[in-house]
């Protein structure tokens, strides 16, 4: 898989340093030459213009060997000392837009773009085409070549797991290209500089169609049945429109701005939202059936696992979205009673090592936690890909993300232990979590090379805790609407739907989701 174009350009490199070499070297005396004089400078040639040096770097910036000429970009985030003192966003969005056009020179424009394979963007989204669109200052063909595949790209440059850059070619043996942040930037410029407009419908068919949920797979069909003239309205059981982008995800990692900013674009083209009404308890589903004339269900994958281990049922215990949603209604202003969801001056342990563990280990850390520890039952990652985990694959390797960084910069330790299994909650002895017990665990493969877990001897543990988090996924949607529609659910819970259609067992209701890493695909 390494390819020849690399290998050469690689090795025409290595002739041109060596012939540099070569002539930088002290000439032979014995040929009777000397070495030449150093040139000499006036001082004013000394001093640098910044701005024109810029305009040099724009010229001879290489494309088509950049993959070899320039490394990848690092810093995406704000420096954790600042950073985990504020809710503002994580992202240094000024430095890396600085040196946007070098990265975009990195895109090596594959014949066989992987980046958006099956195994990358599953939007499909033309990749290769607005790094291109970038590298050229084209950036509003790059917002037109990005828009036409992905509806909010605002959301999936800031949240989105970039699979894309898993997949991508240049990962074979180098860092990607940092297609995640060109993607950003792109939206953003385009934001800046007035592009994007409310535009509504240039007719309407006359059928209306209801919507139940407002997270990303509603707000995108929404988003997509308005445009084809079907009158849109929004069913969302908060208080806000949003859904997970609103609640879910915390403020320092998507603001808040940024997910109302398009709320509020969606409302100039038309589309109606209704919050706080609970499709299948304050109004029924059987009635919305019958108004509209389709009916589409996103609701969410909502049901949190449990943990039913002895002393669940103490106090101090939480699901972690419960936890993060609270603390997101309080900074926007809601008169809300944490309940004891604060974890100010408190030992934290957050079971679970996902995204949504790291999202409640950096809130816990700006809400002033003494400590913080998360449990992951899996053994920690390779640092590089392991041999049953090969390109194009999404590379499942040890990762410090913005969380981790932070809490290691203030308490001098990554907070994740891996290997953890939880035994049992510890009462204080008045009602209230005080500790956990549990045991480390070894992973080893059977006959058939199936994972087995098996606890190891001698290693039970107990760790002092007052707030214990939950975060070990979801189990799919809550059931009161299928069930009084009598919808059809796979044996994962979801509602069935045919292979690659959102048609349910029932007329005019459909179903759409997203899964993890296809975050904005309806």
């Amino acid at each position: 898989v390494f390819p020849i174009e690399y290998q050469q350009a690689l090795q025409h490199q290595k002739e041109e340093e060596l012939a540099e070499n070569a002539q930088n070297n002290k000439i032979n005396l014995n040929k009777g030459e000397i070495k030449p004089e150093p040139k000499m400078c006036d001082i004013e040639e000394t001093i640098t213009d910044g701005h024109q040096e810029k305009r040099k770097l724009d010229m001879v910036l290489d494309k088509t060997r950049g993959f070899v000429k320039y490394k990848r970009e690092t810093g995406m985030y704000r420096p954790a000392e600042k950073r985990m003192k504020d809710w503002d966003e994580i992202y240094n969005f000024t430095h890396v837009h600085k040196g946007l056009r070098v990265q975009a020179a990195r895109c090596m424009e594959c014949g066989v773009p992987f980046c958006q394979s099956s195994h990358g963007c599953p939007l499909g989204n033309i990749i290769p085409k607005w790094n291109d669109l970038v590298f050229h200052n084209n950036w509003r063909e790059a917002l037109n070549q990005l828009l036409q595949t992905n509806n909010f790209p605002e959301f999936t440059g800031r949240v989105c797991p970039a699979p894309c850059e898993g997949a991508c070619v240049l990962g074979i043996n180098e860092l990607p290209v940092t297609i995640k942040n060109i993607e950003c930037a792109i939206i953003d410029h385009a934001f800046e500089q007035g592009w994007i407009r409310a535009e509504q419908p240039s007719f309407r068919t006359g059928k209306k169609v209801a919507v139940v949920g407002s997270g990303p797979s509603g707000m995108a069909a929404a988003l997509q049945l308005n445009k084809a003239g079907h009158r849109v309205t929004v069913f969302e059981r908060n208080d806000r429109i949003g859904g997970l982008l609103q609640y879910g995800i915390p403020t320092m990692k998507l603001s808040k701005d940024v997910v109302q900013r398009r709320v509020k674009l969606m409302a100039e083209e038309g589309v109606v939202f209704k919050t706080n009404i609970n499709v299948g308890k304050d109004i029924s589903a059987k009635d919305l059936h019958e108004e509209f004339d389709a009916l589409v269900l996103c609701t969410g994958a909502t049901w949190p696992r449990d943990l039913p281990l002895p002393g669940r049922q103490l106090e101090g215990i939480h699901f972690a979205m419960m936890f993060l949603e609270s603390w997101q209604k309080k900074q926007m202003g809601n008169k809300i009673d944490l309940q004891g969801l604060l974890a100010k001056d408190k030992d934290v342990i957050i079971i679970g090592g996902g995204d949504t563990g790291c999202d409640c280990i950096a809130t816990s850390l700006r809400q002033g936690a003494k400590s913080i520890t998360t449990f992951e039952i899996l053994p920690e990652p390779p640092t590089k890909r392991s041999k049953d985990n090969p390109w194009p694959q999404y590379p499942r390797v040890f990762k410090v993300d913005y969380g981790h960084e932070e809490v290691e910069l203030k308490f001098g330790r990554d907070p994740r232990q891996f290997s953890t299994l939880s035994k049992e909650f510890i009462d204080d002895g008045k009602g209230h979590v005080a500790g956990i017990k549990t045991v480390s665990v070894n992973w080893t493969k059977d006959v058939l090379g199936r994972w087995k877990m098996e606890e190891t001897p001698g290693t039970e543990k107990v760790y002092k805790c007052d707030l214990v988090l939950l975060a070990m996924g979801f189990l799919g949607p809550e059931k009161y609407i299928a069930s009084e529609l009598n919808l059809s659910l796979d044996p994962r819970g979801n509602v069935n739907t045919p292979s690659g259609q959102y048609g349910t067992t029932i007329p005019k209701v459909f179903a759409a989701g997203v899964f993890y890493d296809d975050m904005f695909r309806c």
